[in-house]
Protein backbone atom coordinates (compact mmCIF):
# COMPACT_ATOMS: atom_id res chain seq x y z
CA UNK A 1 0.00 0.00 0.00
CA UNK A 2 1.05 3.51 -0.80
CA UNK A 3 1.46 6.03 2.20
CA UNK A 4 -0.45 8.87 1.11
CA UNK A 5 0.11 11.35 4.20
CA UNK A 6 3.47 11.65 5.80
CA UNK A 7 3.33 13.32 9.30
CA UNK A 8 7.00 13.93 10.23
CA UNK A 9 8.24 15.55 13.17
CA UNK A 10 5.85 18.12 12.89
CA UNK A 11 5.70 20.83 16.06
CA UNK A 12 3.55 23.96 15.40
CA UNK A 13 4.42 26.93 17.67
CA UNK A 14 2.68 30.43 18.15
CA UNK A 15 3.05 33.62 19.93
CA UNK A 16 0.90 34.73 22.10
CA UNK A 17 0.23 38.19 23.45
CA UNK A 18 1.88 38.33 27.17
CA UNK A 19 0.20 41.65 28.24
CA UNK A 20 -3.58 42.25 27.94
CA UNK A 21 -4.38 45.24 25.10
CA UNK A 22 -7.50 47.03 25.74
CA UNK A 23 -7.71 48.51 22.02
CA UNK A 24 -6.23 48.54 18.47
CA UNK A 25 -4.77 52.12 18.86
CA UNK A 26 -2.69 50.42 21.75
CA UNK A 27 -1.70 47.86 19.70
CA UNK A 28 -0.18 49.80 17.31
CA UNK A 29 1.15 52.29 19.28
CA UNK A 30 2.78 49.34 20.97
CA UNK A 31 4.20 47.46 17.72
CA UNK A 32 5.80 51.20 16.59
CA UNK A 33 7.33 51.56 19.65
CA UNK A 34 8.52 47.83 19.69
CA UNK A 35 6.92 47.12 23.29
CA UNK A 36 4.72 44.01 22.18
CA UNK A 37 5.87 41.09 24.10
CA UNK A 38 5.24 37.62 23.32
CA UNK A 39 5.51 34.26 24.76
CA UNK A 40 5.66 30.99 23.06
CA UNK A 41 2.67 28.37 22.83
CA UNK A 42 3.91 25.15 21.50
CA UNK A 43 0.31 23.38 20.05
CA UNK A 44 2.36 20.63 18.34
CA UNK A 45 5.54 19.26 19.47
CA UNK A 46 7.12 16.39 17.75
CA UNK A 47 4.21 14.67 16.40
CA UNK A 48 4.87 11.89 13.62
CA UNK A 49 2.49 9.10 11.92
CA UNK A 50 1.84 7.73 8.65
CA UNK A 51 -1.29 6.74 6.23
CA UNK A 52 -1.92 4.56 4.12
CA UNK A 53 -4.42 4.54 0.85
CA UNK A 54 -7.96 3.75 3.00
CA UNK A 55 -6.77 4.18 6.44
CA UNK A 56 -8.80 5.87 8.96
CA UNK A 57 -7.45 7.90 12.20
CA UNK A 58 -9.45 9.32 14.60
CA UNK A 59 -7.29 12.29 16.75
CA UNK A 60 -8.46 12.30 20.50
CA UNK A 61 -7.83 14.50 23.35
CA UNK A 62 -9.07 17.19 25.37
CA UNK A 63 -9.77 20.43 24.32
CA UNK A 64 -6.49 22.55 23.96
CA UNK A 65 -4.48 19.72 23.00
CA UNK A 66 -3.45 20.03 19.24
CA UNK A 67 -6.23 18.23 17.62
CA UNK A 68 -7.53 20.88 15.22
CA UNK A 69 -4.40 22.59 14.91
CA UNK A 70 -2.82 19.13 13.56
CA UNK A 71 -5.44 18.75 10.98
CA UNK A 72 -5.18 22.18 9.52
CA UNK A 73 -1.33 21.46 9.28
CA UNK A 74 -2.38 18.25 7.61
CA UNK A 75 -4.52 20.38 5.37
CA UNK A 76 -1.91 22.60 4.70
CA UNK A 77 -3.69 25.06 5.90
CA UNK A 78 -0.89 26.20 8.38
CA UNK A 79 3.02 25.64 8.05
CA UNK A 80 4.55 23.75 10.71
CA UNK A 81 7.35 25.71 12.53
CA UNK A 82 9.35 22.51 12.44
CA UNK A 83 9.47 19.25 10.55
CA UNK A 84 7.21 18.63 7.55
CA UNK A 85 3.91 16.97 6.41
CA UNK A 86 3.93 15.17 2.83
CA UNK A 87 0.35 13.87 1.09
CA UNK A 88 -0.67 13.17 -2.04
CA UNK A 89 -3.93 13.29 -3.86
CA UNK A 90 -6.50 15.64 -3.84
CA UNK A 91 -7.52 17.03 -0.03
CA UNK A 92 -11.43 17.52 0.96
CA UNK A 93 -11.16 19.68 4.50
CA UNK A 94 -13.82 20.01 6.17
CA UNK A 95 -12.30 22.15 9.19
CA UNK A 96 -14.53 24.98 10.05
CA UNK A 97 -18.24 25.56 9.88
CA UNK A 98 -19.08 27.37 6.76
CA UNK A 99 -15.76 27.59 5.61
CA UNK A 100 -15.47 28.25 1.66
CA UNK A 101 -19.60 29.67 2.33
CA UNK A 102 -20.72 33.26 1.43
CA UNK A 103 -23.38 33.88 4.22
CA UNK A 104 -24.97 36.38 1.75
CA UNK A 105 -25.36 34.07 -1.21
CA UNK A 106 -27.66 30.85 -1.38
CA UNK A 107 -27.46 27.27 -1.29
CA UNK A 108 -27.93 26.69 -4.89
CA UNK A 109 -25.12 29.78 -5.42
CA UNK A 110 -22.30 28.14 -2.96
CA UNK A 111 -22.84 25.09 -4.51
CA UNK A 112 -21.65 26.52 -7.64
CA UNK A 113 -19.54 29.11 -5.70
CA UNK A 114 -17.64 25.70 -4.23
CA UNK A 115 -17.08 23.73 -7.54
CA UNK A 116 -15.34 26.23 -9.06
CA UNK A 117 -13.34 26.88 -5.90
CA UNK A 118 -12.99 22.93 -6.33
CA UNK A 119 -12.10 22.90 -10.23
CA UNK A 120 -14.99 21.85 -11.29
CA UNK A 121 -16.83 23.80 -13.83
CA UNK A 122 -21.20 24.45 -14.37
CA UNK A 123 -21.63 21.85 -16.40
CA UNK A 124 -20.54 19.01 -14.23
CA UNK A 125 -21.95 20.85 -10.94
CA UNK A 126 -25.51 20.43 -12.80
CA UNK A 127 -25.05 16.87 -13.03
CA UNK A 128 -23.89 16.68 -8.86
CA UNK A 129 -26.31 19.53 -7.92
CA UNK A 130 -29.62 17.80 -7.57
CA UNK A 131 -27.80 14.48 -5.68
CA UNK A 132 -26.00 17.75 -3.28
CA UNK A 133 -29.98 19.08 -2.03
CA UNK A 134 -30.63 15.73 -1.55
CA UNK A 135 -28.05 14.38 0.45
CA UNK A 136 -27.84 17.48 2.52
CA UNK A 137 -32.20 17.50 2.94
CA UNK A 138 -31.93 21.22 1.50
CA UNK A 139 -34.75 20.59 -1.26
CA UNK A 140 -37.14 23.49 0.35
CA UNK A 141 -33.95 26.03 1.42
CA UNK A 142 -32.20 26.01 -2.14
CA UNK A 143 -32.93 29.79 -3.14
CA UNK A 144 -32.22 30.59 0.55
CA UNK A 145 -29.53 32.47 1.98
CA UNK A 146 -26.41 30.58 3.76
CA UNK A 147 -26.80 33.48 6.97
CA UNK A 148 -30.33 32.47 7.35
CA UNK A 149 -29.49 28.63 7.98
CA UNK A 150 -28.73 27.00 11.11
CA UNK A 151 -25.08 25.12 12.16
CA UNK A 152 -26.93 22.28 11.24
CA UNK A 153 -27.99 22.79 7.61
CA UNK A 154 -24.69 24.31 6.88
CA UNK A 155 -22.86 21.49 8.16
CA UNK A 156 -24.90 19.26 6.00
CA UNK A 157 -24.44 21.42 3.01
CA UNK A 158 -20.70 21.52 3.43
CA UNK A 159 -20.73 17.63 4.07
CA UNK A 160 -22.71 16.96 0.83
CA UNK A 161 -20.08 18.91 -1.22
CA UNK A 162 -16.98 18.30 0.30
CA UNK A 163 -18.24 14.63 -0.47
CA UNK A 164 -20.05 14.36 -3.79
CA UNK A 165 -16.61 13.01 -5.12
CA UNK A 166 -14.48 10.55 -3.12
CA UNK A 167 -10.83 12.36 -2.39
CA UNK A 168 -7.58 11.01 -1.66
CA UNK A 169 -8.01 12.48 1.39
CA UNK A 170 -10.65 13.30 3.97
CA UNK A 171 -10.27 15.75 6.84
CA UNK A 172 -13.19 16.61 9.16
CA UNK A 173 -13.50 18.14 12.19
CA UNK A 174 -16.13 18.12 14.35
CA UNK A 175 -18.03 19.54 11.90
CA UNK A 176 -21.39 16.57 12.03
CA UNK A 177 -21.41 17.22 15.95
CA UNK A 178 -23.77 19.98 15.17
CA UNK A 179 -26.04 17.97 12.71
CA UNK A 180 -28.97 15.53 14.08
CA UNK A 181 -28.38 11.89 15.40
CA UNK A 182 -30.27 10.98 11.20
CA UNK A 183 -28.14 13.26 9.22
CA UNK A 184 -24.91 12.10 11.44
CA UNK A 185 -25.67 8.22 11.00
CA UNK A 186 -25.99 9.25 6.96
CA UNK A 187 -22.53 11.07 6.80
CA UNK A 188 -20.61 8.09 8.41
CA UNK A 189 -22.25 5.32 6.09
CA UNK A 190 -21.13 7.32 3.39
CA UNK A 191 -17.56 8.13 5.17
CA UNK A 192 -17.78 3.82 5.42
CA UNK A 193 -18.64 3.57 1.78
CA UNK A 194 -15.30 6.12 1.27
CA UNK A 195 -12.94 4.70 2.86
CA UNK A 196 -14.14 0.89 1.30
CA UNK A 197 -13.56 2.91 -2.14
CA UNK A 198 -9.51 3.61 -0.87
CA UNK A 199 -10.06 7.14 0.71
CA UNK A 200 -8.38 8.20 3.90
CA UNK A 201 -10.04 9.66 6.60
CA UNK A 202 -8.34 11.78 9.37
CA UNK A 203 -11.18 12.85 11.73
CA UNK A 204 -11.25 14.60 14.71
CA UNK A 205 -14.23 13.46 17.38
CA UNK A 206 -15.35 13.94 21.27
CA UNK A 207 -17.77 11.03 20.59
CA UNK A 208 -15.17 8.01 21.30
CA UNK A 209 -18.09 5.30 20.05
CA UNK A 210 -17.73 7.51 16.76
CA UNK A 211 -13.77 7.11 16.23
CA UNK A 212 -13.85 3.54 17.43
CA UNK A 213 -16.78 3.06 14.58
CA UNK A 214 -15.54 5.02 11.58
CA UNK A 215 -11.43 4.46 12.34
CA UNK A 216 -8.71 2.17 12.17
CA UNK A 217 -6.31 3.90 14.00
CA UNK A 218 -6.20 6.42 16.73
CA UNK A 219 -4.00 9.29 17.99
CA UNK A 220 -4.30 10.64 21.53
CA UNK A 221 -3.09 13.94 21.75
CA UNK A 222 -2.39 15.45 25.15
CA UNK A 223 -0.74 19.23 25.30
CA UNK A 224 0.86 18.87 21.79
CA UNK A 225 2.80 15.90 22.28
CA UNK A 226 1.41 12.50 21.10
CA UNK A 227 -0.04 10.33 24.19
CA UNK A 228 -0.72 7.32 22.61
CA UNK A 229 -0.53 5.94 18.77
CA UNK A 230 -2.55 2.52 17.64
CA UNK A 231 -5.19 0.73 16.85
CA UNK A 232 -8.56 2.83 17.22
CA UNK A 233 -10.07 0.43 20.14
CA UNK A 234 -7.11 -0.10 22.34
CA UNK A 235 -6.12 3.79 21.99
CA UNK A 236 -9.81 4.77 22.62
CA UNK A 237 -10.33 2.46 25.93
CA UNK A 238 -6.40 3.79 27.97
CA UNK A 239 -8.08 7.19 26.68
CA UNK A 240 -11.63 6.73 28.38
CA UNK A 241 -9.23 4.59 31.24
CA UNK A 242 -7.52 7.83 31.35
CA UNK A 243 -9.99 10.19 31.79
CA UNK A 244 -12.21 8.07 34.43
CA UNK A 245 -9.27 8.21 36.90
CA UNK A 246 -8.80 11.56 36.50
CA UNK A 247 -12.72 12.56 37.25
CA UNK A 248 -12.52 9.84 40.20
CA UNK A 249 -9.38 11.78 41.30
CA UNK A 250 -11.34 15.32 41.18
CA UNK A 251 -14.17 14.07 43.28
CA UNK A 252 -12.13 12.37 45.84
Amino acid sequence: MSTVVKVDDVSMMFNLSSEKIDSIKEYFVKAIRHELHYQEFWALKNVSFELEKGDSIGIIGLNGSGKSTLLKVVSGILKPTKGKVETTGYIAPLIELGAGFDANLSARENIYLNGAILGYDRAYMNERFDEIIEFAELQDFVDTAVKNFSSGMVARLGFAIATMNIPDILIIDEILAVGDYKFQEKSFSRMKKMIDSGATVVFVSHSIEQVKEICKKALWLEHGNVKMLGDAQTVCDCYMNEIGRASCRERV
